[in-house]
Formats: C-alpha cells, structure tokens, sequence
C-alpha cells in the first residue's frame, strides 16, 4: 500500500469512495455527511490546496483522506482541551472504498499519515467526527488517540482527539 496525493483525474475514484461513505452514514442512522457536504468540488478543494491523499493498492484507489498541514479554525475553541499546543495534522473526510472494510485498511491509512507526520517533523495529529461514528471511534482509540473535548465543525458538536506521535 502506498500513501500518495491525489490528482485531479482520480476525482471520480475519490468520490465514488466518499459516496459510499455517505450512504453508510446513512444506513447507520447518522446526519453526518448527509447535507451535500462532503461533495465533489470539497475534493477538488482538496487536491487543489494539496490536502487530498489517497491510499492505493494494485493501483486501485482503496481510501481518502485531507491531510492538512496547518491549522483548522474551529480546533482554536474547543470545550475541552488539547495536549499540545504547536504544529499539529488535522485529518477530514476519511473514506474507504466499500470493498476493503473491515480488512485494516482505515487503521493502515492513519498509521501512514503518522509516518508521514514524521517525515514532516509534525508530532501531533487532530481530529474530530461525529458522536455516532463508530467505526471512527473504534480506530481512534486502538491507535492510541485521546479525547480532548468537543468542537464545533459547521455548527455541528464533533468529538475532538488528538495523538502525540513518539519517535521511536
């Protein structure tokens, strides 16, 4: 498996991942992603701003990630606190392609965001998602994530995590 950024000819990939994640979303009962948000111009945002990342495996798009090296506005009010206060990864809009769930390929995908934070001299890694994201919490605390508090992301409550990457 390889880490990479996207392209904008591998938009269509990209979305029918996210499109999946949408409709999960929904069969699991959530309001998380069912406002148009995210959509295809988010990932051409993404990739034009150098955000977007795919994992890839045989040559086929299996996950996507933003992976945003700098700051993410609402992190700065947070009802809670965070562990660090220096340079940190934020990491939005995680999807993996239907096909590949339930095999690692989520937790693969953060463990090589963490060795990219590395490469990056970035040690710290903030996230956020939705109350009811199971799956998202399962990942989170397996790898060593620890809640903070709570932000605010498009008016919405979200539960903030961070990880201080060890350099071992």
């Amino acid at each position: 498996m390889n880490l990479r950024k996207a392209t904008f000819i591998e938009i269509p990939a990209i979305w029918e991942i996210l499109q999946q994640a949408i409709l999960q979303r929904k069969l699991d009962g959530s309001d998380q992603w069912q406002n148009g948000y995210p959509n295809e111009q988010v990932v051409h945002n993404d990739i034009s701003n150098g955000y977007g990342y795919v994992l890839v495996d045989n040559n086929l798009i299996i996950a996507y990630a933003a992976i945003i090296f700098g700051i993410e506005p609402a992190y700065n009010d947070i009802k809670g606190k965070w562990l660090t206060n220096g340079d940190y990864v934020v990491i939005h809009r995680v999807a993996t392609l239907n096909a590949v769930k339930r095999k690692g390929v989520a937790t693969n995908l953060f463990k090589m965001i963490e060795d990219l934070c590395v490469k990056e001299n970035v040690y710290s890694i903030k996230v956020d998602t939705n109350f009811d994201n199971i799956p998202m919490l399962k990942i989170f605390d397996k790898l060593g994530y620890v809640y903070c508090g709570e932000v605010l992301l498009m008016g919405a409550p979200r539960k903030a995590y961070e990880k201080v990457i060890s350099i071992n």
